[in-house]
């Protein structure tokens, strides 16, 4: 018996499609068990959740097996008469399966101990809601036709639309969510739109059929616009970007954390599917357009990411410029793809891979620990936190490591795609195309200044929560997290310090997925040295993470002991004495003598004001607490959803007109609308 056990699991685990939706089914279930004893709290936050974080970390092996093997298709008997589901796990997919069952593991382990009995979200509801959100990503990367993956897609929509609405009694939750999911079924327009042109009216909607699509003409242009505007509706590229920064402060944090590092990567799995597999891009224009669309969305991203003073915003306009970041690798790839340079394609693939993975990793950290900080202090201002290193060591010291991630500081994970991404910007030079060999030095220096922008966003979420003095005297009660908290923490951390120091590793991960979609990879370049990553050849450009750490390691406390020992030879001698920092003059150090949010990211204020829509609140001399308050807002709501909008409201006026009441006024409609369609099928 024990025999023939080893031998079922032994080939269930070598049919990877098979044990990736035993585990969807896993994540169902355990929704169920929750949606069924909806006040067993113990049960659902230190059984459930755990056991769905084991789950995750099972997805997360089975795909990374699944990477390196020949792509397994199943048929489902489900779905409509002469459609069943198509389900296909290949290399790309596997490889966002590894992103989502990865990151997931951490995510869960930290939302069994962050759930609390006073929540006003039901446990049980939040805990089926939240493992269906996950069962349906899992599904919408297996799924190999267009039924199938509209139905999983809108699954996840739908489920992750009533976890944002979790705390639905407050107002502008019930906005941020309706807004979400306005703009995810305007998404799922365009890419239900994009199915049926690469369809091609033949009533196959397998992928497979989709392959056969005319890859050049007016159709395939038109297939992959819809498809660029219906993932990047979901993905929060500009302008359909306005839901995320409203739905992720409205979101508990480990669904905040769920939807920036996964959620967002499945809006980028379906535009690398499209264009580099079903449509195989023969157009450089589309690669232009995508690149010049993640620049704009980066760009707009990190600036407003860098002034605002929710720390949550803050996050989620960061998620923006990393998704245009992902986004501008993607064109680059597309354009070399289009010129036949597929190895510099391949640069260009797996820097946006890898920034896809260090993203949900290090963003996934940083959601988190503001869910630890909200839990601690009951705030989300930037204005009214501080000093919490000192009352929250491990979140703030966890933080750390995804805040020097987030700013692309060596030895860790952020560095090393944006790294790998500016290389590949470095070898456009031979271009046979004049106006793109001008435009990519323009943006790749946009890309330089994105990642400067970036580190000083980083440092204000850093600096203005944990150092300093606290701001808010209830401060002094707030507590550190939890053992589930901490350990959902480690594990995002463990994360971004690995994929940081192991580069080759990950380039070599990466190996099928773009051997999968330009026929090459970047191997050889990460299996020549150990130690050494080369992209190109190491007379051009190297890095070595390893060195670099070891180095770090080494200088730190020998320039550390150096200066202590310089500082008492210094206090020994006569003249020399220790005194306060200088304080300005000022006799006392308060919390008010601290540099604020909106005065850090002033600068980028006074810089960028031309682009920014501001509303001042200047004080008054009577005002018995006077405050200066300086808003930004986001400006495509005036000129874009605004007057969009306008025109809608003004289209049901004129609808309205028609609704008379009267039987016999709709009995004309009828008659008048028989009349007209019987002249036009005569004619």
């Amino acid at each position: 018996g024990a025999a023939d056990g080893a031998a079922t699991m032994s080939a269930l685990f070598s049919n990877g499609i098979d044990s990736i939706l035993l585990a969807a089914s896993g994540w169902l279930l355990i929704g169920c068990i929750g949606l069924v004893q909806p006040g067993r709290f113990t049960l659902i936050s230190r059984l459930l959740f755990p056991l769905g974080a084991g789950i995750a970390a099972l997805v997360a092996v089975q795909a990374l097996l699944a990477m390196a093997a020949s792509p397994q298709t199943l048929i489902l008997p489900l779905g409509l008469p002469g459609q069943p589901f198509h389900l296909r796990l290949d290399a790309l997919s596997a490889f966002f399966l590894f992103l989502l069952g990865a990151a997931a593991a951490g995510i869960s382990l930290y939302a069994a101990g962050y759930m609390h009995r006073d929540d006003s979200a039901p446990p049980g509801l939040y805990c089926f809601l939240y493992h269906v959100f996950l069962a349906s990503m899992a599904c919408v990367l297996l799924a190999d036709d267009g039924y199938a993956f509209m139905v999983a897609w809108e699954s996840m929509a739908l489920s992750s639309f009533f976890l944002v609405a979790s705390e639905h009694r407050h107002a502008e939750i019930r906005r941020a969510a309706y807004l979400y999911l306005l703009i995810a079924h305007i998404g799922a327009i365009g890419i239900l739109l994009s199915f049926g042109v690469m369809a091609g009216g033949a009533g196959d909607y397998t992928f497979e059929a989709m392959r056969e699509f005319p890859r050049s003409g007016a159709w395939a242009a038109g297939a992959f616009l819809l498809a660029l505007f219906g993932f990047g509706a979901k993905a929060g590229m500009l302008p359909l970007h306005i839901w995320l920064p409203e739905a992720h402060p409205a979101a508990p944090s480990p669904v905040s954390a769920m939807m920036s590092g996964i959620m967002l990567k499945t809006a980028v799995y379906g535009i690398l599917r499209v264009s580099f597999d079903l449509l195989d891009a023969e157009t450089w224009w589309w690669g232009a357009l995508m690149l010049v669309a993640g620049l704009l969305t980066a760009l707009f991203g990190v600036i407003y990411s860098a002034i605002q003073s929710d720390m949550k915003r803050l996050l989620a306009y960061s998620s923006i410029e990393n998704i245009g970041l992902i986004l501008v690798g993607a064109g680059l790839g597309l354009i070399f793809v289009t010129f036949q340079l597929p190895y510099l394609s391949a640069l260009a693939l797996t820097a946006t891979l890898y920034h896809c993975l260090n993203h949900a990793f290090f963003k996934g950290l940083l959601f988190l620990s503001t869910g630890s900080v909200l839990h601690a202090t009951h705030e989300r201002n930037l204005g009214k936190l501080g000093g919490l290193i000192h009352r929250m060591p491990w979140v703030a010291w966890l933080a750390l490591v995804g805040t020097l991630a987030a700013a692309g500081l060596p030895p860790l994970n952020g560095f090393v795609s944006e790294w790998l991404l500016l290389q590949s910007f470095l070898f456009t030079s031979g271009l046979p195309h004049g106006y793109l060999n001008m435009l990519l030095p323009v943006v790749a220096a946009a890309v330089a200044l994105v990642a400067a922008l970036a580190g000083f966003a980083m440092v204000k979420f850093f600096g203005v929560i944990f150092l300093g003095q606290p701001r808010e005297e209830k401060l002094s009660e707030a507590h550190d997290a939890g053992q589930f908290e901490r350990l959902g923490l480690l594990w995002l951390a463990f994360g971004c310090v690995l994929l940081g120091l192991l580069p080759n590793a990950v380039v070599t991960l990466l190996d099928p997925v773009t051997r999968l979609l330009v026929g090459v990879s970047l191997r050889d370049a990460a299996t020549n040295s150990w130690w050494l990553l080369t992209p190109i050849n190491a007379d051009r450009a190297s890095y070595s993470a390893l060195a670099f750490f070891v180095s770090l390691a080494i200088l730190t406390p020998i320039v550390y002991f150096a200066v202590r020992r310089f500082q008492r030879r210094q206090q020994g001698m006569p003249g020399h004495r220790r005194a306060p920092a200088w304080d300005c003059g000022f006799p006392l150090q308060t919390p008010r003598m601290q540099d604020t949010a909106e005065g850090f990211g002033q600068p980028v204020r006074r810089i960028f004001d031309v682009f920014l829509r501001r509303t001042r609140m200047h004080p008054s001399p009577f005002d018995k607490a006077p405050v200066y308050r300086s808003v930004v807002e986001d400006p495509t709501w005036y000129w874009l959803y605004l007057p969009i909008a306008r025109f809608v409201e003004y289209g049901t006026r004129l609808a309205a007109l028609l609704q008379q009441g009267r039987i016999a006024i709709y009995l004309l409609y009828s008659f008048v609308t028989l009349i007209a369609l019987l002249v036009l099928t005569r004619g």
